[in-house]
């Protein structure tokens, strides 16, 4: 199915949330009560998907780096991080709530000047701070407050001094971490698009101020090299140049890349050039030097930051809304085709990678199945499968977007062969049990 077809199918959404669901990717959270507005959790098969998005992730942008290192930082910080940050003052969202309902909105997410829910009149817009507060110690008292941090990136920059110096690194150089943030959003939606707690993969990279434009194009060029390798079709994929008025308060500029998801396009992942902001501001506040010194030219000076942001969950609901195919698939009938749902994963991301599906449950094709399955899973990540008709089982790896199915059948008795069945193609092939860690690892390296 195309893109264009993906974006006109209004149901497409419900689609994708429903065989989330149905088949253990997400799912909302705390649903035995009720669940939690906007709340979701990774199931068995979403958990893999998504540790393979940021596992990818952190091998192409770190490990296959000479000038990146990671860190992995504390949730809550010193208050005083989110002053220095300008996160207390201007981390704002313009709020309007109706008189009559009491429903609240993001006042530019709407249109007009009445309620979408019941057309009452709206209030005038005030600015609702988004950080999570919470209290350190036993005490709620002002002294003890403390906020879950909205964003990864100022333990990066807090770090910084420390960074540098322990790991020997020389300008330009980035520092890159993957964790969690929290916004207290006025209104979250659209699946695991828009939530209160999400988790960024984001990088800061150091430079000197002379090379920010050149910096900015080259990462702008990594990201969409990215974005190629989860599988995102360029044609997609729309770059947005966020104008000065409407940029974060640390920005001189920011690109927005936005994908064309089915409830609209939307934001995806984000471009900013911080300059010096967030350094100075630190080295400022806390009184402690935050200046890089040159081993070379002995010049001392407070580097400007170029920062790429991916967000985890929109990589994930990306991946999922474009890999989403419906289409005719042959029966056992000659002739005859039934319609089935297939997720084309890129094969490096795909929860399972091979499933191991016996023809029936009998006892003499289970002892040669579940060797077979021993073997393979501790190569790849594998299910083994023997309940309902092998058509069933196929349509449910379909589903799942495991990109090949290897079949144990009565032949496999005589001739110590099996049947592979690729996922996209629909093509078997026989493949003898010997040579089959070696064709299924030549496979999912294509």
């Amino acid at each position: 199915m195309k893109k264009e077809e993906k974006k006109n199918d209004s149901d497409l959404m419900d689609k994708i949330v429903s065989l989330c669901k149905r088949r253990g990717f997400i799912f909302p959270g705390s649903e035995i009560y009720g669940g939690m507005a906007n709340s979701w959790d990774y199931g068995p098969l979403g958990v893999e998907l998504k540790n393979n998005v940021k596992q990818g992730w952190w091998k192409k942008f770190v490990h296959s780096r000479t000038d990146m290192v990671g860190i992995d930082a504390a949730l809550i910080m010193n208050p005083k991080v989110w002053e220095a940050s300008g996160h207390l003052k201007n981390f704002t969202d313009p709020l309007v709530e109706c008189k009559k309902c009491h429903e609240r909105f993001r006042a530019d997410k709407i249109s007009g000047d009445k309620c979408p829910a019941c057309g009452g009149e709206l209030t005038t817009a005030k600015q609702f701070n988004l950080m999570f507060k919470t209290f350190i110690g036993p005490a709620e008292e002002s002294a003890n407050v403390a906020y879950f941090r909205p964003e990864t990136a100022q333990a990066m920059f807090v770090d910084f001094k420390q960074v540098a110096e322990t790991s020997r690194k020389r300008i330009p150089f980035g520092i890159a971490q993957i964790g969690k943030a929290f916004r207290n959003e006025i209104t979250p939606g659209n699946f695991i698009f828009r939530t209160r707690e999400f988790e960024q993969m984001e990088i800061e990279y150091f430079i000197r101020e002379k090379d920010w434009e050149k910096t900015f194009e080259y990462w702008h060029e990594e990201m969409y090299k990215w974005m190629g390798e989860l599988g995102l079709k360029k044609e997609h994929l729309h770059d947005l140049e966020v104008p000065e008025k409407e940029r974060a308060h640390y920005s001189k500029r920011t690109i927005d890349i936005e994908y064309d998801f089915p409830f609209g396009t939307d934001e995806l992942y984000g471009l900013a050039y911080r300059t010096d902001f967030d350094l100075g501001n630190h080295a400022k506040s806390s009184g402690q030097s935050l200046e890089y010194l040159d081993p070379e030219t002995q010049e001392k000076f407070i580097p400007h930051v170029i920062e790429p942001t991916f967000g985890v969950d929109r990589s994930v609901l990306a991946v999922l809304c474009e890999s989403y195919n419906e289409e005719e698939a042959p029966t056992s009938e000659e002739g005859k085709t039934e319609p089935r749902v297939v997720l084309k994963f890129p094969k490096w991301l795909a929860p399972i990678k091979v499933a191991i599906l016996p023809l029936s449950k009998k006892e003499e094709l289970a002892k040669v199945a579940r060797p077979i399955y021993e073997d393979l899973v501790k190569n790849f990540a594998c299910e083994y499968d023997e309940t309902q008709s092998i058509g069933k089982r196929y349509r449910r790896q379909d589903e799942i977007g495991t990109p090949y199915c290897v079949t144990v059948d009565f032949e496999t008795l005589e001739d110590k062969a099996v049947t592979v069945r690729d996922r996209d193609t629909m093509k078997q092939e026989r493949i003898k049990i010997e040579e089959l860690i070696n064709y299924l690892k030549k496979k999912l390296e294509e």
